[in-house]
């Protein structure tokens, strides 16, 4: 009989503390720093498990992006004097209230001048425009809960001269503010340079190229925007580093220059006739360039296959005199 009671006195026990830790566990806590986007603080802000009473207010916050701090004595005394008859400070001296804001610095007020320009021309990449402010202020404070918190106006721009002036309204939590920015807005290009300068003569490899971003105004006619183009092509002349190029400045490699003595091929039915000869032009591999038999004396158009060699594309080679000549 005596540990059917002492059964249930343990039980007992266990049952009442575990209501304690309930109670406690759902006990109003307060927060040692509160968030809000809101312009009042409510108690349940500042305290957790504030139950039907979370939405009382308590305080103003500070200004939108600005923080303040508060007794937390007197949060405990409001919030009691509110109906929340539990609240205390929890060991805590003050309350950090933070009072949230949409924030644009400098450059993102540059990226809406940079999309609010490119909206209103669509032959423009929004990407290639170079945005300068001079007239802006560092940053622009905005009422969070607004979707769009800054409306973009006018817009005045003058592509010749880049200079642009944008009208906007920003939201605030109780009626907006005009906002004007100026600057410069300049498009520019990428175009295909030399990461170091080239000789005439040299062939040009991939790694020899860079990009470089140009406004498009300074551009020269004809600048290159495919590396491909040029790849594997012969400098025309020096040409320097980190400047515009073009198609013209490079030309395919020269393999038999004028007057170079070459070896001619004649392929011809059941044999390949092979003799001495003078280049009348300068050529690359594939053009078609006059030589000179060099024993005949004759000329005829041969076409270039390698370095030095061509070969011919006579219609009636004379046979005896090729394999009569000598160097």
């Amino acid at each position: 009989m005596m540990k059917h009671l002492l059964k249930v006195v343990i039980g007992l026990m266990l049952v009442g503390l575990t209501n304690s830790v309930a109670l406690a566990n759902d006990r109003p806590v307060l927060r040692s720093q509160v968030m809000t986007l809101s312009e009042i603080v409510t108690i349940g802000d500042f305290y957790s498990n504030s139950g039907p009473l979370a939405f009382k207010p308590l305080f103003r916050a500070p200004d939108l992006g600005t923080s303040g701090n508060v007794s937390a004595t007197v949060v405990a005394e409001r919030a009691r004097a509110a109906g929340l008859a539990t609240a205390g400070t929890d060991g805590l001296r003050s309350v950090v209230v933070h009072r949230g804001a949409t924030r644009l610095d400098r450059d993102q007020l540059a990226g809406l001048v940079r999309k609010a320009l490119s909206d209103r021309n669509a032959s423009i990449d929004a990407t290639k425009l170079d945005i300068r402010l001079s007239q802006a202020p560092d940053q622009v404070l905005a009422d969070p809960k607004v979707k769009d918190p800054i409306r973009i106006d006018r817009v005045d721009w003058s592509q010749s001269s880049g200079r642009f002036t944008v009208t906007a309204t920003v939201a605030l939590e109780h009626g907006t503010k005009s906002l004007a920015l100026s600057g410069t807005a300049v498009e520019m290009v990428d175009i295909v340079a030399l990461a170091q300068p080239l000789r005439r003569g040299d062939i040009l490899n991939e790694a020899d190229l860079t990009t470089v971003r140009l406004a498009r105004k300074k551009v020269p006619a004809g600048a290159l925007m495919d590396a491909a183009e040029v790849v594997g092509k012969e400098a025309r002349t020096n040409l320097r580093a980190n400047a515009p190029i073009a198609r013209k400045d490079f030309q395919r490699p020269i393999l038999i220059q004028k007057r170079e003595k070459i070896t001619v091929t004649f392929d011809m039915p059941g044999m390949k006739l092979t003799s001495r000869a003078i280049a009348m032009d300068e050529g690359a591999k594939g053009d078609v360039i006059d030589i000179m038999n060099v024993q005949s004396r004759r000329i005829v158009p041969a076409t270039i296959i390698s370095r030095g060699q061509v070969r011919a594309v006579s219609a009636n080679p004379i046979v005896a005199s090729l394999n009569s000549e000598t160097n």
